[in-house]
């Protein structure tokens, strides 16, 4: 139900369609609260159409005002973690989300909502999404909530850590250097490296997962098939205290 004195988004106004990822690339990188692109299938763009004349074309204007990234979710069973009946190949993660701001209260919800449509559309081997609310970063989920995804809290039970080498460096998550030391264990690292490194502990991350499904019944079948259940939408933030420990190299035991 929409609330009184609340501006609300204009659809015959907008559309949905996909755009060049480097176009993506640039809005991410300089407008998302993360800064940091990342491997992306599908690239979506939020158009609004103004009426105003455009400035040397005839016609009206249109504007590019969001961006949606969907990709392969990290981990061979990503697709087993939400049903034995996936594969991996079958789902895909919800990356990135920006919209700017001023075009109505609802806008994130509705491409969201779009993104659903035209990936049935155009992505119809794709059964299901999955995505993640960062809680340091002040997010519970709330367009994921808004768009009836299904809240699952973190089926991880193990400790993430973030790295960096310096003390003023950018900071690495283990995904990213595991690759380099085969290993994400910060105490096997110190065996490894000649200098002083630092770990930052990264909290529990919500989990969502939307089903598409390529049908009313494969939907449903999925549905009933789900590994893990789901719970009531988290309504509160809990405070996050950050946690940095300084780590020195340790020699190898012979």
């Amino acid at each position: 139900m929409k609330e009184l004195n609340k501006l609300y988004c204009n659809p015959e106004k907008l559309t949905v369609r996909p755009v060049n990822k480097s176009v993506a690339k640039d809005i991410i990188v300089n407008n998302h609260y993360s800064g940091i692109w990342t491997k992306v299938s599908y690239a979506l763009g939020l158009f609004y159409t103004s009426d105003d004349q455009h400035q040397f074309f005839s016609g009206v204007n249109e504007k590019l005002i969001g961006i949606a990234c969907y990709g392969d979710p990290i981990g061979r069973h990503s697709g087993a973690s939400i049903s034995e009946q996936l594969d991996r190949t079958e789902v895909l993660e919800l990356t990135r989300l920006f919209v700017f701001d001023g075009y109505g209260s609802n806008i994130e919800s509705w491409f969201v909502g779009q993104s659903f449509k035209w990936l049935k559309e155009n992505a119809p081997h794709i059964r299901a999404l999955i995505s993640y609310s960062d809680p340091s970063k002040g997010h519970l989920g709330q367009i994921y909530q808004a768009t009836n995804w299904i809240y699952q809290k973190n089926i991880k039970t193990n400790t993430s850590f973030s790295f960096k080498w310096e003390e003023d460096g950018k900071w690495q998550h283990e995904r990213t250097i595991a690759p380099y030391y085969g290993t994400i264990s910060p105490a096997k690292i110190q065996t490894i490296i000649s200098k002083p490194f630092w770990v930052r502990v990264e909290p529990h991350k919500h989990r969502y997962i939307y089903i598409l499904g390529t049908d009313k019944k494969d939907r449903k079948q999925l549905l009933k098939s789900l590994k893990h259940p789901n719970y009531p939408y988290p309504k509160i933030l809990n405070q996050y205290e950050e946690k940095i420990i300084k780590l020195e190299p340790v020699e190898r035991s012979k």
